[in-house]
């Protein structure tokens, strides 16, 4: 008998979000760029409703401002909320750890082993792309066990408003070497169950990255 399986069918708004989101996160389109609702469409070979539908997703997940009568531009984050960003990471994704490492189990493991070779594997291919997504679902992989339902859909809302910052942090700072070994550690530490130690690496990761993209923006926008 053959297995049946579901297809992914996507709308246009969907598909439209998707690669707008794309754009932002990879950097095509800069914070404070107007986007043009009607170049869109005509891009994209669809009506501006679509358009406008996605632009309203991407609002809601805080990477576009939409104002009615003055069009949408990528959303500027202040470096106060570039750092509450990641300040919220860290208070979360913390917690988080240190309750999910006790109930870890071998398939939670294997998963983020896997994942973890994964993000080697696309820094080694330079798939910038890959890189936010990788580091939220490795991230998210060993926060699983915690099965903390509510804090994952939060933490996802916010990954989505860092991915950026993330992917520039990657490639601007040629941080790769230090943030693979500390990716390693982390899970490392988590089959140790070394719940202290764990949890004091993840704070220290979190917040190098903060501290060093806050002064690259920061001096980046000076230079305006």
């Amino acid at each position: 008998m053959t297995n049946k399986r579901a297809i992914l069918r996507k709308s246009l708004p969907d598909m439209i979000s998707d690669d707008i989101r794309e754009r932002i996160l990879n950097g095509e389109l800069s914070e404070g760029d107007a986007i043009r609702q009607e170049a869109l469409a005509e891009e994209y070979h669809v009506s501006r409703m679509p358009v406008r539908e996605a632009l309203k997703r991407l609002d809601a997940e805080g990477l576009v401002q939409l104002t009615n009568n003055k069009g949408a531009t990528v959303i500027t984050h202040s470096l106060d909320e570039i750092g509450e960003i990641f300040d919220l990471r860290r208070l979360i994704e913390v917690d988080l750890f240190r309750r999910a490492i006790p109930k870890m189990t071998a398939d939670h493991f294997a998963l983020s082993d896997k994942l973890v070779n994964e993000m080697d594997a696309s820094y080694a291919a330079n798939e910038v792309s890959k890189w936010g997504d990788l580091n939220a679902e490795y991230h998210s992989s060993l926060y699983a066990a915690a099965d903390c339902k509510f804090t994952d859909e939060l933490l996802k809302k916010i990954s989505i408003r860092a991915d950026r910052y993330v992917r520039m942090h990657l490639t601007v700072m040629h941080q790769l070497e230090l943030v693979k070994d500390e990716h390693h550690q982390l899970l490392i530490l988590a089959q140790q169950q070394e719940v202290h130690q764990a949890c004091e690496l993840l704070t220290k990761h979190i917040l190098r990255a903060k501290n060093e993209l806050l002064a690259l923006i920061a001096e980046n926008r000076s230079d305006k």
